[in-house]
């Protein structure tokens, strides 16, 4: 069998530092990259802002800034209200003895609506009268007394001390007279109460008890439009409050949209309902006929004067920090980042309508306002192209 030659082992020596010269640009290329990890991590926003800053720009979405009249009109539908809705209720508390009308119905100044049971209120009245007849009865003898002792007291024949106390007496019978008179009128006063009438000519637009309930004094129980001036009620969305202060107000009925009909606005509630969030608005209607029929449709067209210029930004551009509503806008000279306060007309879901602040053709910034500052580099990037 041929003899297999053997080869001598490489020196230990040569083999140890043979693997170091492996394993040490290695471990360099490791340390190196844990350095950099270690400062992108520890290295601050601000910081790799201002690094952006003294480098390259940092681009940014943008929008051109275009302004054109506010010419699209707001249409708002709502009723025809009377001006002067008023409830009426009894002065007094007591069981509902008749309800004479219904809702619908057309009443004249001074008719009675309702009455209650007078059983109670007439027992008060007979019971005060009788009172106030006793009162006088005792008045009138008290009189005679005190003229009776006055006549001794000039013959010598009573004292002076008799004389002043029969007087009292007579004063205080006569304030008894008095206190039952009052005591009458009131009584005659709660019976009078006893009925609703109306205070003025109208129509009954509710009724809100019937005959037989008890009620309470105070309590409403007919509500009456009053006949004379008709009103436009609406409901005004939030974003539309300024729209409503100051645009030019048409109405149109319905039942005659070919009629178009000057409106002003009369008043705005402060408080938005806690159901819909809307504004009630009432707008008075110059040419509507006089008792026009209560309910009818009526839609409202709000449209800003002609001059008025407005811009359409998106909502992401805009930015309120507790000083007023600002944008960013991009110097075209520099480059650099400038924070202006702008004007807000109105608002939706997704954009925003200015009046001024800006100028036509600046750049907006519209996305990540929230991490710029102003004097930051930027590039614009290309607008999209919409359609």
């Amino acid at each position: 069998m041929p003899e297999v030659p053997m080869t001598s082992p490489a020196p230990l020596s040569k083999r140890i530092f043979g693997k170091a010269r492996r394993i040490v640009p290695f471990a360099l290329l490791l340390v190196a990259g844990a350095g950099a990890a270690s400062w992108a991590f520890s290295a601050k926003p601000q910081d790799k802002i201002e690094a952006n800053a003294e480098g390259t720009a940092r681009p940014v979405q943008v929008q051109t800034v275009r302004y054109a009249r506010l010419s699209q009109p707001r249409l708002l539908v709502g009723t025809v209200r009377a001006r002067v809705e008023s409830d009426l209720g009894f002065r007094v508390a007591g069981k509902i003895a008749t309800r004479k009308v219904q809702a619908g119905d057309r009443v004249k100044a001074g008719t009675v609506l309702a009455s209650l049971d007078e059983t109670d209120f007439r027992l008060s009245r007979e019971s005060a009268e009788a009172e106030l007849s006793a009162a006088r009865s005792s008045a009138k003898q008290a009189e005679l007394e005190r003229d009776r002792i006055a006549e001794l007291r000039r013959k010598g024949w009573s004292t002076e001390q008799a004389a002043e106390r029969q007087k009292s007496a007579y004063d205080e019978a006569v304030g008894r007279v008095t206190r039952a008179e009052r005591q009458v009128e009131i009584a005659s006063n709660a019976q009078t109460y006893a009925e609703i009438r109306s205070d003025a000519d109208g129509v009954v637009i509710g009724v809100l008890a019937e005959a037989g309930q008890v009620v309470a004094a105070g309590q409403p129980i007919f509500r009456i439009a009053r006949d004379g001036d008709r009103e436009a009620q609406v409901a005004v969305p939030e974003q539309d409050l300024q729209l409503a202060r100051t645009a030019k107000a048409t109405a149109a009925l319905w039942s005659d949209a070919g009629a178009s009909l000057k409106a002003e606005l009369r008043e705005l509630s402060p408080n938005a309902d806690a159901a819909t969030r809307t504004f009630q608005a009432r707008y008075t209607i110059s040419g509507l006929v006089p008792d026009a029929p209560l309910g009818m449709t009526v839609t409202l067209t709000l449209a800003s004067g002609g001059e008025t210029k407005v811009a359409r930004l998106p909502l992401a551009a805009i930015l309120n920090e507790g000083g007023g509503t600002e944008v960013y806008v991009v110097d075209k000279a520099s480059g650099q980042l400038q924070r202006k306060a702008v004007k807000v007309l109105s608002y939706d879901a997704r954009q925003v309508v200015i009046s001024e602040g800006v100028a036509e053709g600046d750049l907006i910034v519209t996305l990540g306002i929230h991490t710029l500052r102003s004097g930051l580099k930027v590039r614009p990037l290309p607008e999209a192209k919409v359609g």
